[in-house]
């Protein structure tokens, strides 16, 4: 009876140890990340461009125009994890670091890059362009995608559904900025216009700022 009795009580304690200590692992998990899109609104953004951004069954949607959402504050060293739906055909990308929140661009930001079919395919779904090329280029097109994106001073690291698409590139151009989500121009057509067809969705956008940099200061 003694043996048994031990055995119940070492067995008790084990199950309210793993209840006591489950809930806090859980929120170690996400301790010092700061959701800037959840599904609800747009709050922490503002819209530049013609791009017709808005809230459908829990994303942030564009399908026409050519523009971006800004984050109103500036990142500087930060893990960033981005949800994201792309047709075959959409030009997109996450530009970080942008320096102008009213004019975003390919020379005053980092694009991560969102485009199956950019020409240059080097610079397409996963690459930094002009900083860091793809081999190979993973396929986004059609289906939800995950983004894990680490700047830490002159160095960018990454990860698309898992698999690392940039490794420690090195670039010391741009210090901070902002987060822009874009909604871009595809291909040209015969006549040189480029098309504004395609779907971008954005789900979820959460953001870690790292101690070494200077982050989520809000811009005026």
């Amino acid at each position: 009876m003694k043996h048994w009795s031990a055995v119940a009580i070492a067995l008790l304690l084990a199950a309210y140890t793993a209840l006591w200590h489950a809930p806090q692992a859980s929120g170690q998990a996400d301790a010092g990340w700061v959701t800037l899109f959840d599904g609800k609104n747009l709050d922490n953004f503002n819209k530049i461009g013609d791009a017709n951004w808005r809230i459908e069954d829990g994303s942030a949607v564009a399908d026409k125009g050519n523009g971006f959402l800004v984050s109103k504050a500036t990142y500087g060293d930060f893990q960033l994890r981005v949800e994201f739906w792309a047709d075959e055909v959409v030009n997109s990308g996450v530009f970080i670091r942008s320096s102008d929140p009213a004019k975003v661009t390919g020379t005053n930001a980092y694009e991560v890059n969102i485009w199956d079919q950019r020409p240059e395919k080097d610079y397409a779904t996963g690459a930094i362009v002009g900083v860091a090329k793809v081999n190979p280029m993973p396929i986004a097109g059609g289906k939800w995608n995950v983004f894990e994106i680490t700047a830490e001073g002159p160095s960018f690291t990454v990860v698309l559904n898992g698999q690392k698409t940039v490794d420690n590139a090195q670039d010391a151009k741009i210090a901070s900025g902002h987060i822009s989500l874009q909604k871009g121009l595809g291909l040209k057509d015969d006549k040189g216009v480029a098309s504004d067809k395609g779907v971008i969705k954005f789900r979820k956008v959460e953001i870690m700022p790292l101690a070494a940099g200077t982050t989520g200061t809000m811009s005026k």
